[in-house]
C-alpha cells in the first residue's frame, strides 16, 4: 500500500493493524488455541463438554464439517454433538442464539462455542477494498446452564442482498473451474478472481445504518429499558465512520462502546467476542447489548446480562507455542 493509502485506511476505516494467519493456518487452529486457553484457564473438565458449534465461511474443508476435527483434537468425549454453522458478520449473535437455545435443552449443560475466520485466505491482495478491511482471529465462549441472565435475541435476513457481499464461484451454483480462478481487474482498477470475497462497501453501508440502530432499540423496546440504561454496547467491527454514525444515531455515550477494530481489523464473525476479550475485563452482572450484521444479507441484536462471566486474556497464536 502508498503512504496515502495507509493514511486513509486509519483516518476513514479507522484499522492501524491487523493480523494475518499463516498459509497453512485456519480458522479452525486459531479456534482450537483460544479453547485450549479457556478450558485451562477455568480448570474445565473436558469430559463435561456436551456440545461444540463451530461457526466460520473458512472452514477447513467442505466435507466433512470441521466441528468433529475440533472434538478429537480437543479430547472432547464421543458423546459431544457437534455442529457447524455458516454465517457472516452476523453470525457471533445467530451462534450465541443458538448456544442459548441448546443450553434449555435437556442433558446439555456445556456448549463449547467457537467462532473464528481467515479471510486473509479469500481476499485478493490487489483488491483495494478488501485487502486493508480484513483480519484473521478465532474465538472460543463457554455457555453453561444456568449462568446465562436474562436474555432477547432479534435475528433478521434480507437474501435480496445476497449479491453485495460474495464469494461467486466455489459452490455448487457455480462450481469451481479455471475461469474462476483466473485473477482479473474488476471494477475501479480492483483484481480478484470468482473464488475470492467481493463486497458492495456502499451496498452494505446503506443496508447497515437502517437496520442497526433501529435494531438496537427495538430489543430495548422489548425489555422496556431507555438505550441509556446499557453497560456497553458492541457493534460488529466493520470501520470507525460506521460505529460512530450508529453511537451518534442513537445519542449513546462512546466511552461505552468497546472498540478494537484499530488492533485486529475487521475480523468478520469473530469481531464481536475478539472486542470483549481485548477491551472488557468484567461483564458480570452487566448490561450488554451486541449487534452483528453482513453477509445475506444478514443482522442480528442480542440483549445478555450474564450472571457469572470470566474473561481470558487474549493470546496471539505461534505455531508449536
Amino acid at each position: 500500500m502508498s503512504d496515502d493509502d495507509v493514511e486513509k485506511t486509519v483516518n476513514s476505516i479507522g484499522i492501524k493493524e491487523k493480523r494475518i494467519a499463516e498459509t497453512d493456518v485456519c480458522s479452525s487452529d486459531l479456534c482450537l488455541r483460544a479453547a485450549e486457553k479457556l478450558l485451562d484457564d477455568n480448570q474445565i473438565d473436558r469430559g463435561t463438554i456436551d456440545m461444540v458449534l463451530f461457526l466460520s465461511q473458512t472452514p477447513d474443508y467442505q466435507i466433512p464439517a470441521t466441528s468433529p476435527s475440533l472434538q478429537s483434537r480437543l479430547g472432547l468425549p464421543k458423546t459431544t454433538a457437534c455442529l457447524d454453522l455458516s454465517l457472516g458478520c452476523s453470525g457471533y449473535v445467530y451462534a450465541l442464539s443458538t448456544a442459548f437455545a441448546y443450553a434449555s435443552v435437556e442433558g446439555i449443560n456445556r456448549i463449547l462455542l467457537l467462532v473464528g475466520e481467515t479471510f486473509s485466505k479469500i481476499v485478493n491482495t490487489k483488491d483495494k477494498v478488501n485487502a486493508p478491511l480484513y483480519g484473521d482471529a478465532g474465538t472460543a465462549t463457554l455457555i453453561e446452564k444456568g449462568n446465562e441472565g436474562e436474555s432477547v435475541f432479534c435475528l433478521y435476513s434480507d437474501g435480496s442482498g445476497l449479491p453485495s457481499v460474495i464469494i461467486p464461484a466455489g459452490g455448487f451454483r457455480k462450481q469451481t473451474n479455471l475461469d474462476s480462478l483466473m485473477v482479473t481487474e474488476r471494477e475501479d482498477g480492483n483484481f480478484r478472481s470468482d473464488m475470492e470475497i467481493f463486497m458492495d462497501g456502499m451496498d452494505v453501508f446503506n443496508f447497515a445504518i437502517g437496520v442497526v440502530p433501529k435494531g438496537v432499540k427495538e430489543i430495548m423496546n422489548i425489555i422496556s429499558r431507555p438505550v441509556d440504561d446499557i453497560d456497553y454496547l458492541i457493534f460488529h467491527q466493520s470501520n470507525k465512520f460506521m460505529t460512530d454514525f450508529f453511537v451518534k444515531k442513537l445519542k449513546f455515550d462512546m466511552n461505552k462502546v468497546p472498540y478494537c477494530l484499530d488492533k485486529y481489523g475487521n475480523t468478520s464473525s469473530a469481531s464481536i467476542p475478539l472486542t470483549i476479550v481485548s477491551e472488557l475485563k468484567d461483564m458480570n452482572k452487566k448490561k450488554i447489548v451486541m449487534c452483528g450484521f453482513g453477509a445475506g444479507l444478514s443482522w442480528g441484536t442480542a440483549y445478555i446480562e450474564p450472571d457469572y462471566c470470566i474473561i481470558s486474556e487474549l493470546i496471539e497464536y505461534k505455531k508449536n507455542a
